[in-house]
């Protein structure tokens, strides 16, 4: 995915641990933004900002928080408005949290669904479709000629 690609192959999957608190403080996020209570203008309509998921490091330190305001308008102001606001954030999330340090989190724009439009409209060309359908015939083919060889 795109916007969420790590550098580097040689990175490990996340652990359960961090999963489960990465989930907790998109949770949290996503509270403060629909409270409203941020001073910066430009987040004026920051309940209108969804928090698709949160990266979170091994140590539990740093976090990133993948989010899309409605509609993709305004995202690249958004996300710098929330990264101003980062302070913020972390304490409030000090005071929901219960972990011994709080994480220290940055804001990036999430393009999975901008990926995810860019091959839906790859997987309706023509030249894909035939070339799809014919896979599918061949398949069907080949289980046909496997069931008569049983």
């Amino acid at each position: 995915m795109g916007g969420r690609s790590k550098s580097g192959a040689s990175k490990s999957p996340p652990g359960q641990r961090q999963l489960r608190v990465g989930e907790r403080l998109r949770h949290v996020l996503a509270d403060i933004l629909r409270q409203g209570q941020l001073r910066d203008p430009v987040l004026s309509d920051a309940h209108l900002v969804t928090v698709t998921t949160v990266d979170i490091g091994p140590d539990l330190q740093h976090a990133t928080a993948y989010v899309m305001p409605l509609g993709g308008h305004n995202a690249d102001e958004i996300v710098k408005a929330l990264n101003r606001a980062s302070g913020y954030f972390r304490s409030e999330m000090a005071a929901q949290l219960e972990l011994r340090y709080t994480p220290k989190v940055s804001f990036r724009i999430d393009n999975t669904f901008d990926e995810a439009d860019h091959i839906d409209r790859l997987l309706r060309q023509e030249a894909v479709r035939r070339d799809v359908e014919k896979a599918e015939a061949e398949q069907e083919e080949q289980e046909t000629s496997d069931d008569d060889q049983d």
